[in-house]
């Protein structure tokens, strides 16, 4: 079994494909999907938050919603606005967000790999949300929203999707946020054994973003295989990825607000940071320009916090993240969140946002303070993973995001 292979994607036809493309299902809530998805009868929002097309209120892990998700899918193909290929290949996926241009592969990943950690995790998932994307796989008979994958960046992939890239793409679409995507088909018998062959050459590939997707893939294959006898060339002990080289990917900070400072008077709270960060005022918003600086919003003022240097750990690659100083050193021993993962007096928030939303939410009363975090690097990621470890909550926010709707993998 391959580390990856080609397989036969389903896609919109290019003349409607600009009306199927969709964000992914977990970037938008149900309502903001229902009012994405108003007026739009192929969005693919209908198949990957279905609920939308249920009367409000319909809980959206009943099982009405996963057969209206599948309703959906077979809609859309019973009319010819999604086809199947009739062959299997592999898709470059480029992404241009602004200046920012990444390119990528489009293939099925082996879920055998991945149980057996070549495909590597940095994260924890949660049952609930597991068995949510179990179900919905078993309901749609397809896996719909793509894991996105990366690795070290290898010079014969990297000439091959600039020749492939040379060329008209099969789609060239703008989506509402701006962010471009265009997608090749690559057929060639040669093309294909040699992607094959180089990613088989590789020692891992790294889960970017997508553990749930790739874990509910894994649970979909196990219990299919124990009814089929454990074929392993079936479709079910693959799952859909996109994947980047690293050298391309575009990691923004993840942003944190905390509801109040645990009964602790300003005057103390700022007394107690001092203990283990130098801590400046600033006439500015403070964006942090390197790790271990933060920047911290209160009562209207920015505050610029330094990392005292006694305080990381150099050889932990999990304690080492300004994540894990942020919480181990302000967000757990002064503000008292031990589970930053399940208390509700903390929230994140995407770079993508900007320093202006930390305000707004401080501004507005909902928040008493904000803390502004430089991004998690990309080696940093894969250092943890190697290690075997997770990393915490809310350490890495990717852009930009990949499109749903525009390749499925169908497990026949």
């Amino acid at each position: 079994m391959s580390l990856i292979r080609p397989f036969a994607g389903l896609r919109p036809v290019p003349e409607h494909a600009d009306a199927v493309i969709a964000p992914p299902y977990d970037v938008l809530n149900t309502e903001e999907a229902r009012q994405k998805a108003e007026g739009r009868p192929y969005s693919f929002l209908h198949i990957s938050r279905p609920e939308i097309d249920l009367p409000e209120g319909t809980d959206p892990y009943s099982e009405q919603v996963y057969s209206q998700g599948a309703d959906n899918l077979q809609e859309l193909i019973d009319k010819g606005i999604l086809i199947r290929e009739p062959q299997d290949c592999y898709y470059l996926y480029q992404l241009q967000m602004n200046e920012h241009v990444q390119t990528g592969l489009v293939a099925v990943a082996s879920i055998a790999e991945y149980d057996r950690n070549r495909i590597r995790k940095h994260e924890h998932t949660r049952p609930d949300k597991e068995a949510d994307r179990v179900r919905q796989i078993d309901a749609l008979n397809a896996q719909t929203g793509p894991v996105f994958l990366t690795y070290r960046h290898n010079a014969t992939i990297d000439s091959l999707g600039d020749r492939i890239s040379g060329a008209s793409p099969l789609y060239d679409l703008t989506a509402d946020d701006g962010v471009q995507h265009r997608l090749w088909r690559i057929t060639g018998p040669k093309d294909i054994d040699l992607i094959t062959k180089t990613f088989e050459a590789m020692n891992c590939l790294y889960i970017a973003d997508g553990h749930h997707r790739s874990a509910a893939a894994s649970r979909v294959a196990e219990m299919r295989n124990s009814e089929a006898n454990g074929d392993n060339e079936a479709s079910h002990d693959y799952f859909l990825s996109v994947i980047f080289p690293d050298n391309q990917m575009n990691i923004l900070d993840y942003n944190r607000v905390v509801r109040d400072l645990n009964g602790l008077e300003q005057a103390t709270f700022l007394k107690q940071l001092e203990e283990r960060f130098d801590v400046q005022t600033s006439d500015r918003q403070v964006k942090p320009e390197r790790s271990g600086d933060f920047g911290m919003y209160l009562s209207g003022q920015w505050h610029r916090l330094t990392i005292k240097p006694a305080q990381i750990p150099e050889q932990d690659p999990v304690g080492r993240l300004d994540v894990s100083l942020l919480q181990n050193n302000l967000i757990d021993p002064v503000l008292g969140i031990v589970d930053p993962r399940r208390d509700k007096r903390i929230d994140f928030v995407g770079g993508i946002r900007g320093l202006g939303e930390l305000e707004k939410r401080v501004d507005s009363g909902e928040m008493q303070v904000a803390f502004a975090l430089y991004p998690t690097a990309l080696s940093e990621l894969m250092a943890v993973a190697d290690a075997e470890e997770v990393m915490p909550p809310k350490s890495t926010w990717f852009e930009p995001k990949l499109a749903d709707g525009l390749v499925s993998h169908m497990l026949d």
